[in-house]
């Protein structure tokens, strides 16, 4: 008896997960600074404890990938809905930099499981439509964003604090859970192709999967890591950081629901290189800007940032096909493993950016026990601004490092697609 698929239920599903994921994006960016103050922590070990996340997804996709052509993308779905829950949970009664440590790897875990299963499941129902259909399972991470960016902003401002944040997450969790109880799974499509495991592992040590898992891990530096930081990064530029966040992730998301006609006209690596080139204008002009001229400088990167992920795993699962979940799944280890890379690495810059821009004698270690409105304070307050517009800048070496990189790979296979076109046209001239 055939088991019939029901791919819409199985794709709103999928985005509920993914809603999920980006909401404990969302409350980390907004509990940064209530951490430092509740822990007594300083940004270096708050970006360890955010970088665990990533690291989480990273071993999630690693091992997670190989195993959804083995075990099933159910089951590795149940593993995530597990993990959410007992990350949440944990997070809540978290009590210093050990308990988030592990309770942000829970959760990290479980955001890597539900991307290792997706993404597959997403190129399995949709195999001829698989770049469009994935920006369109991606518009949800930042529109989690937007989501879980407004839940801060409004709780905050009537006075709960982060744990209320975390046990809202719940809800969602024990949705996604339902939606998918009762749904049967197709097998991924590498095993309905038939392609062999060998096959398979050939695949993404082929120098085109390796140029694109290299220029995943900048892409995912660029974009994670600037999300992550940017409430803190700009706490003081005079508006909200955290509307920030949300305006970044509410451009994505009308961005890739958009996708489709935007990558038939450029082709992916068209969009890849146009993207490269406007996130790095657009950190650099975050770096310069202050208040609601922040807003314009960040639609700037927004645009820049918008079709990085979902094209990138697009792109590979379309060009070199054989690598199936686990191409995917490398690919998004890659970008998360960036994405934790990037986070301590960002935070000792901003300490480093903040400590050089003190008064001679101040210390962070000093400035962070000034009472709110003193003197002590403001001088804090503006160190932070400038050591947060300083720590942006380093950030765009990146996308400069990628527009090099994805002009290569959009100028040789346009050359090359010339060359195909040409080649056709002289033998069907040549046949009459």
């Amino acid at each position: 008896m055939e088991i019939q698929i029901k791919r819409v239920q199985l794709f709103n599903a999928s985005c509920v997960a993914l809603v999920v994921t980006a909401l404990t994006f969302a409350t980390r960016a907004g509990m940064i600074d209530p951490w430092i103050q509740e822990f007594g922590l300083n940004a270096t070990e708050v970006g360890w404890i955010v970088g665990t996340a990533f690291w989480g997804f990273t071993l999630a996709m690693v091992f997670g990938g190989p195993l959804v052509d083995v075990i099933g993308m159910n089951r590795i779905l149940i593993i995530a809905f597990t993990g959410h829950v007992v990350g949440i949970l944990l997070t809540i009664v978290a009590t210093g930099f050990w308990s988030l440590y592990i309770s942000t790897l829970f959760i990290g875990i479980s955001n890597g499981m539900v991307e290792a299963a997706c993404n597959p499941l997403i190129a399995t129902i949709y195999p001829d439509d698989k770049t469009k259909r994935l920006n369109h399972f991606h518009v949800w991470f930042p529109g989690g964003i937007v989501i879980g960016g407004l839940m801060v902003y409004f709780l905050n401002s009537i006075g709960f604090g982060w744990r209320i944040h975390m046990a809202l997450m719940l809800l969602p969790t024990l949705l996604y859970g339902f939606m998918f109880i009762k749904l049967k799974f197709p097998q991924t499509e590498r095993v309905l192709a038939g392609v062999s495991t060998r096959d398979m592992y050939r695949s993404v040590v082929s120098p085109l999967f390796i140029f694109m898992a290299c220029c995943m891990l900048l892409t995912a530096m660029t974009e994670l890591g600037t999300n992550q930081w940017i409430a803190a990064l700009l706490e003081n530029v005079g508006v909200p950081a955290i509307l920030l966040l949300v305006w970044v992730s509410g451009i994505m998301a009308i961005g890739r629901q958009i996708a489709g006609p935007i990558v038939h006209r450029l082709s992916p690596s068209g969009v890849l290189l146009s993207s490269a080139i406007l996130a790095g204008i657009g950190l650099v002009l975050l770096s310069y800007s202050n208040g609601y001229w922040s807003f314009a400088a960040a639609a700037v990167f927004a645009l820049g940032i918008t079709y990085f992920w979902p094209t990138m795993l697009g792109f590979v699962s379309e060009n070199v096909p054989k690598s199936g979940a686990l191409g995917l799944a490398i690919m998004g280890g890659i970008g998360f493993l960036g994405g934790a890379i990037a986070q301590p690495v960002l935070g000792s810059i901003f300490d480093m950016q903040t400590s050089l821009a003190l008064p001679e004698g101040q210390t962070l270690e000093s400035l962070r026990l000034a009472v709110e409105g003193s003197v002590d304070a403001d001088i804090l307050a503006m160190a932070k601004l400038i050591g947060g517009k300083n720590a942006l800048r380093y950030v765009a070496i990146l996308p400069v490092i990628l527009t090099i990189a994805f002009g290569y790979l959009y100028f040789t296979r346009h050359r090359r697609q010339s060359e195909k076109l040409d080649f056709e046209l002289e033998t069907g001239l040549t046949g009459r």
